[in-house]
Parts: structure tokens; C-alpha cells; sequence
């Protein structure tokens, strides 16, 4: 019997508690949460502060809900999908990515016209209202379940005088292949950053309760550094992580002077 003698409202000393047994390792990774009449019987407290605890435990991310079956403690298993950020090119010229053979597209590629935001300006060197092709693809990896969305924007004057003009729904491999061979030499950068998801992303990503998604943005460079493309990937934070290769830049040698 634990009963609750500290400061505070009642459903947070409650809440406190709990997170202490979890932390204790005495409610396990992954294990069904006590129901609520157990939890109710322990702390000695009515149903609407458990309720109130479990809540904000959920919100914690430290319990995982699922309708039907109960609460239970949030699993700490290792990512169930490991994304290889680094792009190949093959003898004949063709791009290829590490986890493209994973991915199963789960509806029909969305292409569509937009503007650059503030945001998306920002890493495309645009101001904003610039005029863009989109395409969002809802990936799926048949082997774990495992959900992305992915989006490409490409500037409208990138675009223009190539075929990618006409065909905004191009896999991105191909539009590499595609800006190569208007002169283009590639080079790729990347930032990623961890956030809560938008309601629609939740939705399309099948996230549990208190789940963060991994926002991957990565712009494609060609000459002179110019930002050609922009992808962003969005995925769980609880299902995928996320690895590099890391080669060493050579330094430019040092000037002399005459």
C-alpha cells in the first residue's frame, strides 16, 4: 500500500508516484500499467485523479495507451527501422539510396502547386510566395509497419526547361539524374530535429499518444551551391533512427605569398 503524503495536487503526487515505479523498474518496459481499480486501491484516491495521472504520464510519453487493452509503460526496444542517409552513384550514372528498396508507397504520390513559406524559403534561399511543384508520398515499410511521409518541393524556376517540369511527381533519384544532365554537379546537405506531431501527421503516421517524429529536411546543392531541391522526411521517433556516413573534407591548401 503507497499512500500519497506530499504537496501538491493530488493527481500530480499521484502521477510522481507512478513515474517512480517506472523509473524504479518495478512497472517494466513495455508491461501493462496496474488497471485503474488497482491503481485506485494503492494510492487510495477516487477515479478522476488516476485518470488525471495517467494523462499526464501519457503526456510525459512515458505511458502508451491503446484503446481496448489498457495503459502500458512505455517500451525502451531499440528503433524497429535504421535510415542510411547517404546517396550512391552507379558506373552508368544512376543515383541510388540505401533504404529505397524498403519503403512501399501506401497511396498514390499527391503532386501539387504551392509557395515557399518562411520556412521552407529559408533553405530553398527564397523569400516567401515563391513559386514551387510538390509531391507528398505516405511511405510504408512492409517489413515493420513502420510509416514516413515524405515531401519534395522544387523551385518552379529549377524546374522549367526540364522534364521535372512536367512530371513534379519524379522519385527523387531520378530528378538527380535529371539536374545532372542539365550540367549540374550534386552535393547534399541535411538537418534533423526532433518535434511533436501536427494532428494530420499523427494521423497519417499512426503514432501512439506523446510520440515525437523525426523531421528530416535535406536540400539538394548544384552549381555554384545553389539550392535546387528540397525533401523533407517525417517519421517516429519511436520506430526509426537515423545514421550517417561521415567522410573528412579536405582542407584547401594553405595560400603562399609571392
Amino acid at each position: 500500500m503507497t499512500e500519497i503524503q506530499r504537496p501538491g495536487a493530488l493527481y500530480q503526487q499521484v502521477a510522481a508516484a507512478i513515474r517512480e515505479a517506472i523509473l524504479s523498474g518495478e512497472f517494466e518496459p513495455g508491461a501493462p500499467l496496474p488497471s485503474e481499480a488497482q491503481l485506485i486501491e494503492r494510492y487510495k484516491v477516487s477515479r478522476p485523479t488516476v485518470r488525471n495521472a495517467v494523462a499526464a504520464l501519457r503526456a510525459e510519453g512515458l505511458i502508451d495507451v491503446q484503446h481496448g487493452k489498457g495503459s502500458f509503460v512505455r517500451s525502451d526496444d531499440q528503433p524497429t527501422v535504421t535510415l542510411e542517409r547517404r546517396i550512391s552513384r552507379t558506373a552508368d550514372g544512376h543515383f541510388a539510396m540505401p533504404n529505397g528498396a524498403v519503403w512501399d508507397e501506401a497511396e498514390e504520390p499527391t503532386p501539387y502547386r504551392s509557395h515557399t513559406t518562411k520556412a521552407t524559403g529559408r533553405l530553398l534561399e527564397l523569400g516567401e510566395e515563391e513559386a514551387l511543384f510538390g509531391c507528398d508520398r505516405l511511405l510504408i515499410d512492409p517489413a515493420t509497419g513502420t510509416r514516413a511521409m515524405h515531401r519534395t518541393l522544387i523551385p518552379f524556376e529549377v524546374a522549367e526547361a526540364t522534364p521535372l517540369a512536367k512530371a513534379p511527381n519524379t522519385s527523387p533519384t531520378t530528378a538527380y539524374e535529371v539536374l545532372t544532365q542539365t550540367g549540374h554537379t550534386l552535393w547534399w546537405s541535411e538537418t534533423v530535429r526532433a518535434r511533436m506531431p501536427l494532428p494530420d501527421e499523427r494521423t497519417a503516421l499512426q503514432l501512439p499518444d506523446a510520440t515525437p517524429i523525426l523531421h528530416l529536411a535535406r536540400v539538394t546543392h548544384g552549381t555554384d551551391d545553389r539550392p535546387l531541391i528540397l525533401e523533407e522526411l517525417r517519421v517516429g521517433a519511436d520506430r526509426a533512427e537515423v545514421t550517417y556516413r561521415i567522410t573528412a573534407d579536405k582542407e584547401p591548401a594553405p595560400r603562399t605569398r609571392a
